[in-house]
């Protein structure tokens, strides 16, 4: 246990307070109006160890701050991700799950315990924020906080950054979200360079996602993905329980028509998923709990309010094809059909900041920058 001025963290330890750091954020941010209440119970199994499969190589130590008066004023997770240390052998430790009143002494006092407990698993460096990996919903927002963010993606206060960057963390990563709109795209551009693109690749086609064969889909995007991304900042292989644990999450939202697998002469080279992007609907349910009427509710609020936006969490080309632009292929045709199914824009994020083949792309076909975001670090030592 340690304290700073009028605060107190205590690590998590019971059940009941698990419960009050899962609650913490829908007090604090009960009158924003852009942030997006998350399922409660997808919040509870996130941090269970019997139901979240990052807990098969990862660990996790929570910690809530109290104020004077006995309320929670802050929570944060100091996090060990052992897949991560596989990888990269950087003795660096994670921090997530970060809210904060607006008061650096408290912020200050949730770092300091991260980093005191950090230090006790013999790590050396602080990363993040996390939720609680980068496979996760990853990131600090620094720029876009007028409008709500898309599913899947992460919100906070403007003064965080502020806070995380005067108790010395400094940014090591910054990723973009991109926002298309298919009044807007360079679309005669994208067909004419996907047809040099069908010239160039004989036996080159395009299939949607097969709900009839779902798990051998997931499979084989699993596999592009590790992959594709194996050489990106930070990257982490993602492992087939978390793999089908995110894609079981998913399937209840996929709209496979606007999931496609690229293929050379019947070989799956490259994918791109879009979700429909539910936020919008999920703002108006009852504060994340979907019990007694929320599925309900939901549905019909997806629906019949309509969902015009999708966001694309995941692309990739195997590396031995790269170079070939197969990523314009289901890009365009995301742009081509997405209007048939009700949708008008796409956002693509998070964009790494090093990927410039992908930012050119992007920015080839008029999509614009509409987020900032940002993973941030400190030594330990």
């Amino acid at each position: 246990m340690s304290g700073t001025h009028s605060c107190v963290i205590r690590p998590v330890k019971s059940r009941r307070n698990l419960r009050r750091f899962v609650q913490f954020p829908y007090d604090l941010y009960r009158s924003n109006p852009f942030w997006v209440p998350p399922l409660r119970m997808d919040q509870f199994e996130v941090l269970n160890p019997r139901k979240n499969p990052f807990f098969e190589h990862g660990r996790m130590q929570l910690f809530l701050a109290f104020g004077a008066d006995g309320k929670v004023v802050g929570r944060i997770a100091g996090i060990v991700n052992g897949m991560h240390l596989e990888t990269h052998d950087d003795e660096a430790g994670f921090f997530g799950f970060f809210e904060t009143e607006e008061r650096f002494e408290t912020a200050a006092a949730l770092l300091d315990a991260v980093a005191s407990w950090l230090r006790e698993q013999g790590l050396r460096t602080m990363r993040g924020p996390v939720n609680p990996s980068l496979n996760d919903p990853a990131g600090l927002l620094v720029d876009g906080f007028d409008r709500i963010p898309a599913i899947m993606m992460t919100y906070n206060p403007l003064y965080y950054k502020d806070y995380l960057e005067r108790w010395g963390l400094v940014r090591v990563m910054t990723t973009w979200a991109y926002y298309i709109h298919r009044k807007h795209v360079e679309i005669d551009r994208m067909r004419r360079g996907a047809a040099i693109v069908h010239r160039r690749n004989p036996g080159l086609s395009l299939r949607t996602l097969d709900m009839s064969r779902f798990d051998e889909d997931v499979a084989t995007i699993r596999e592009i993905y590790n992959d594709a991304w194996s050489d990106n900042w930070g990257f982490v292989p993602i492992t087939d329980n978390e793999f089908e644990h995110l894609a079981k999450a998913m399937k209840t939202i996929v709209d496979p028509r606007i999931c496609f697998f690229v293929e050379l002469n019947s070989k799956p080279v490259g994918f791109t998923v879009c979700l429909p992007d539910i936020n919008p609907a999920l703002q108006r349910l009852s504060n994340g709990r979907l019990l007694p009427f929320g599925l309900a509710k939901l549905l019909i609020l997806t629906k019949f309010a309509g969902v015009g936006n999708v966001r694309m969490p995941l692309m990739g080309v195997r590396k031995a094809y790269r170079g070939r632009a197969l990523d314009v292929i289901p890009v365009l045709e995301t742009m081509e059909r997405g209007p048939g199914y009700g949708y008008q824009s796409c956002e693509t994020s998070w964009v790494l900041d090093n990927n410039h083949v992908l930012k050119n792309l992007l920015s080839s076909i008029n999509a614009v920058v509409d987020k900032e975001y940002a993973i941030l670090e400190t030594s330990l030592g």
